[in-house]
Formats: structure tokens, sequence, C-alpha cells
């Protein structure tokens, strides 16, 4: 952004002008209308004051007397003048109000639309901090030029009017103006071309102050309990220094030009005066025409500078502009099919890899994917229950992703029913499939509203069938408020077994037909997660919750055991499958590592006698444990 030129900024600032145009035409009208008819009355109270002084006020000192009647035209005249600028002025603003607004807001929903749209691998490579700032201050940013720019035009339309009244008057009047109005526009364009680079890095900054500050915030468990509270504010304090001064580089600019495009209309005007007094010493100009430039020039010192806001805002609109754009144009996101599964086949679904290789995408474009599954193979059959043990790092995670269409494989193909899931409809893949994830996310909101989702069909008693299921209806009939319970923000006022189980019953309450675990009990107690298994078992387990096939990635030798099929994986490859107790006779590896699985618990349960159930501290921080 630095090594653009001037002409560049203003072509693309132009280009970021003309679609707001085109996208709200009308609203744009309106303003523009307002602002010429603005722009016009300017023109002609210039001659009407003239005319007044030099036509009425000039005679009636003259003659000692001023005429009831001539003045009251005058002033009808000036009045109705008035009027009508106060109308330009109301829709002028409203309609340039009215369109920044409404642009701000479509861009908004376009980009968090957007961020919808794309796969979790764009989302790795951008900071949240940035994806804040992108849907909230480079949208304002990019379009900012639009509250003045209708004035801007109506101004344009004013100058031009403005230079036809002074060749109309006296040439050498005109010239006068046709001096000042050019050297305007080039101080405009000195400032675009300085601010430019500014403005971008300001707008970079905001990003990552916001992105600092959102780490912070989020990860303020780690940051109390590691003793980083000194050093985490010194790092926010750091990047907020440096976009202060950006800032007051953006201020300074601004406060040497600001008084220079102030004084140019005022320079104008003396400029007028002398020569309009030597034109009048040689009659070429009268009194009247005399007073109504110079009060012209006088009025057009404040409409003008409307031509400099735009022109001002040019570069930060290019630098928020560009910032939005990288979202928009950003590719990667997974269309979906027009398939549905039959409903003639209700009931559990079974789910089929099929020599599913997987790589993520390079950090840099120029370097390669690391593959992180290569030739994966299996089946969960219907209506049954398999598990997916692996060391850390093998792709147990990736597996679960792929099972539920969060990344698509690099070839192979992942099946529900015989159909690959990429040619489902995303209606039909969301009801068939439902993912609890490793780390449980609640909203801050009700029990009622984080299970049911505002999805259709889900009641409240659909939302205690899930929660029974999930071994969660006890604790949340405990609640103050029951299912009216707030949560608080990612469900601080819960325990982490307690927010496990509420997640779990908000995949259950929507009645998946294969239901993917990644992990997702680790924070609950081994008895109650045993339970939980073994409903998610049983077809006849919760009247309104049909059975499901269930592909749980565990870690617990008691997890493990009620699987009917074990995946054991390794470096992101199956290499053995079968039941717990033939892997346990036939693979080292697998008992390597469900020993070292099994002694960590051990280890845990010694150390953290007292359960999962633990109530949060007043700082909202949690101690979570197991029996």
């Amino acid at each position: 952004m630095a090594s653009r030129t001037s002409r560049d900024v203003l072509s693309r600032g132009l280009g970021v002008l003309r679609q707001a145009i085109r996208e709200q035409p009308r609203i744009f009208a309106v303003a523009v209308v307002g602002s010429v008819l603005f722009g016009g009355m300017i023109i002609v109270s210039a001659r009407v004051v003239g005319t007044v002084i030099g036509e009425v006020a000039l005679p009636a000192i003259a003659r000692g007397e001023v005429g009831a009647g001539t003045l009251a035209l005058a002033a009808t005249a000036l009045f109705g003048i008035s009027v009508l600028r106060v109308a330009g002025i109301v829709g002028r603003r409203l309609g340039a109000g009215y369109m920044q607004y409404r642009l701000q807001a479509s861009y908004r929903r376009r980009v968090t639309r957007r961020y919808l749209e794309l796969p979790l691998s764009w989302h790795h490579r951008n900071s949240t901090g940035t994806l804040l700032s992108n849907a909230n201050s480079d949208v304002e940013a990019a379009w900012y030029p639009i509250a003045p720019l209708p004035f801007a035009v109506g101004t344009l339309v004013m100058l031009v009017g403005a230079i036809v009244s002074l060749f109309a008057t006296d040439w050498a009047l005109a010239l006068v103006g046709l001096a000042v109005f050019p050297a305007l526009f080039a101080l405009n364009v000195v400032y675009s071309r300085r601010m430019a680079p500014r403005q971008a890095r300001a707008q970079r900054l905001r990003a990552e102050v916001s992105g600092i500050a959102h780490e912070s915030f989020d990860g303020a468990l780690v940051v109390k309990t590691m003793g980083r509270e000194a050093q985490e504010t010194a790092r926010f304090a750091g990047r907020a220094g440096e976009l202060r001064d950006s800032l007051i580089a953006v201020g300074r600019l601004r406060g040497i030009f600001d008084p220079l495009l102030e004084t140019l209309p005022s320079i104008g005007t003396l400029a007028v005066l002398v020569v309009g007094a030597f034109r009048l010493r040689q009659g070429a100009i009268s009194v009247t025409e005399l007073v109504s430039v110079a009060f012209l020039f006088t009025v057009l010192a404040f409409p003008v500078r409307a031509i400099g806001w735009v022109l001002a805002e040019l570069p930060r609109s290019v630098a928020g502009w560009d910032r939005v754009r990288r979202v928009l144009d950003a590719t990667g996101e997974m269309p979906y099919g027009q398939r549905v599964l039959d409903p003639a086949t209700a009931g559990p679904a079974t789910l089929t890899f099929s020599d599913v290789h997987f790589s993520y995408p390079p950090a840099e474009a120029h370097e390669p994917g690391a593959q992180v599954l290569g030739e994966v193979g299996f089946t969960v059959p219907a209506g049954r229950t398999v598990a997916l043990v692996g060391p850390t790092g093998a792709g147990k995670s990736t597996i679960a992703s792929l099972a539920v269409r969060l990344v698509d494989p690099d070839s192979g193909s992942v099946t529900l029913n015989g159909v690959d899931v990429r040619e489902l409809t995303a209606a039909s893949l969301a009801g068939t499939v439902a993912l609890v994830a490793q780390v449980p996310f609640v909203f801050d909101d009700t029990v009622r509203a984080n299970i049911a989702l505002d999805r259709p069909g889900i009641d409240d008693e659909a939302v205690w069938a899930a929660l029974r299921l999930a071994e969660a209806d006890g604790f949340v009939a405990a609640l103050p408020d029951g299912l009216d319970t707030m949560v608080g923000e990612r469900g601080t006022s819960l325990s982490g077994g307690q927010r496990q189980r509420l997640t779990l019953a908000r995949a259950l309450a929507g009645r998946p037909r294969l239901l993917v675990l990644d992990d997702a009990t680790s924070a609950v107690d081994p008895r109650v997660e045993a339970a939980i298994l073994a409903g998610l078992r049983s077809s006849t387990a919760e009247p309104g919750v049909p059975a499901a096939s269930i592909l749980v990635v565990a870690y617990r030798r008691a997890t493990i055991a009620l699987a009917d099929e074990v995946i054991y994986v390794e470096q992101g490859r199956v290499v053995a499958r079968g039941t717990h107790s033939e892997l346990l006779a036939t693979v080292p590896g697998y008992v390597d590592l469900v020993t070292a699985y099994e002694q960590a618990e051990v280890d845990r349960a010694q150390e953290s006698p007292y359960g999962d159930e633990v109530a949060p501290l007043p700082s909202g921080l949690e101690i979570e444990v197991d029996r």
C-alpha cells in the first residue's frame, strides 16, 4: 500500500464509490438531489444577497429611508431560499446516512456468511482478531466516504454552476475561481498520497490489537494460572501504543492539511475582493455583481471541503475494502450437492471410508502440504459402535472431521449409506450426522436455547429426552431456573463434565443417524460415561430419540471395551482392527497405548478424588477432575 501512487489510490477509491452507487442507486439519487438543491440555493442566494445589497440596501442608505414593500420582498426571498437549503440538507444527510449504514450492514452480513462458507483450514490460517476486524472496523472504513459523497457530488454540480455564473459576471473574476478550485484538488491529491500508507497501517494495527485482546480474554485461564498477566498486559500495551502512534501520525498529517484546505477558499475570497475592487473602479462590474461573487466565494468554502473529505477518506476506504475483499474473494468453500438420503432407510446410517487421503493446506502457497491420512478405509455399520484409537497426532480428529464433512478428502471417498457426503445437501447432511467435539462450546444463553438452537420440532419434551440420554437431566433439573438457566459465556457457570453432557444433548436433540464423538466425554465421570454410551447403543434407551451409529474417538479402556469394533491408527493409517480383546492379544502398540492411558487415568484419579462436578470459582475459572 505504501508504494501505491496517489493516482492508484484515487482510482481504486473511486472504484469503491462506484460499487456503493451500483448497490444503492435510489438512495444515492435522493441524497444527490438534496445536495444539488442545497448547492443551487447557494448560487441563487449569492445572487439574491448581491441584489439586496446593491439594489435595496445601498439605495435605501442613499435616500435615508427603506420601502416596506421592498424590504418585505427581500426578506421573503431570503427566507424561501433558506427553507429550500434546509430541505436540501435534510435530504442529503438522511440519504447519505441511510446509504452508508445499509452498506455497512449488508457487508457485515456478507463477510459473516462467507466466514461460515469457508473451510476450517482457512479459519486456521487467520486469527480471530483479524476476522473480527474484517467484519467490523474494515467494513466501516470501506464505506466511510459514503457520508460526504452525495455532498461532494452536489458540490461538483454547484462548482460548475458557480464557474458559469462567474464567467457570466466577469472574466477576470472567473479566472480567480479557476485558479483557486484546481489548487484545492491538487492539495487533496497530495493529501491522499501521503495519507494512504498511514491509514493502511492503522487498519492493520486495529486488527492486531483486537487479536491480542481476544487471545488474552479468551485464554484468561491460562494467563492467570501461568502468572502471565503482566506480560500479556505489556504485549497488549505495546501494540496499542503502536496503534496510538499510527493514529497520531494520521491526525498530525490531517492537522497540517486541514488548515490549508480551509485557507484556500478564504484566499480566493480575498483575491476576488482585490480584483473585484479594481474591476469596479474600471466600471466593468457593478456593486451588486461584486457582492454576489464575494458572497459566493465565502459560502463555497464549506461545501468545497466535502470534496476534500471524500478524497481524504479514500486511502482508509481502499485499505478497508482490500481487507474485506480478501474475505469475500477467498476460495476453498465446499459446495453441497443435491442428493438427500432416502427417508425409507430411516434408522442408523452406515459410514464408510474408502482409500481416503488427506493433507492440510501449507502455511505458504509455494510449500507442499503435510499428509495427515493415507489409504484410510473402514466401515461403521448401521447401529454399531466403532472406537477410533491411536496415539496423539495419528489423525483421529481429522477422521472425525471428514466423517461430518468439515473437510473433504484429497482422494478417496466418505459415504453415508453409499452416498458420497459431497453429493448431499446441507440440510440432509446436518440432519444425518452430528459431531460432539473434544472442546465443548456453549453459547451465552439458556440451557433450552443451547440444546434446541431454534431447530424446528425440538420442544421441551425433546430437550428433556436428549438430556436424559446424555445423563444431564439431573444437574439441569437442579439448576435455579431449570431449562431457563443462563449458563454464561462459554458455559462458565458449569463444570467441564456438565458442558460436555450439554453439548452431547444438543447433538442428540437433532436425532442424528450417525453420532461422531471426538473424545467428547473426557471430563465426565467414567461411570457416567459408561451409562451414556450404553444408552446410545440401545434402540429403546429413550423414546423419541432413535439409536444411531457411533464413531467415538476413545482413550479410556472402559469406553473402548464398549465398542463393537476398534480401529487402531498410527501415523495417519489404519494398522489394525478388531474387538478390544483381539487387539490386546495381537497388537503390541495398541497394548502399550491403552495401558499408558489406563495408568494415566489411575494417576489422575488418585490425585483428584473429588469428581468432575466442581462449582466454578468466582473469577470464572474451574477445576475439573475425574473420580
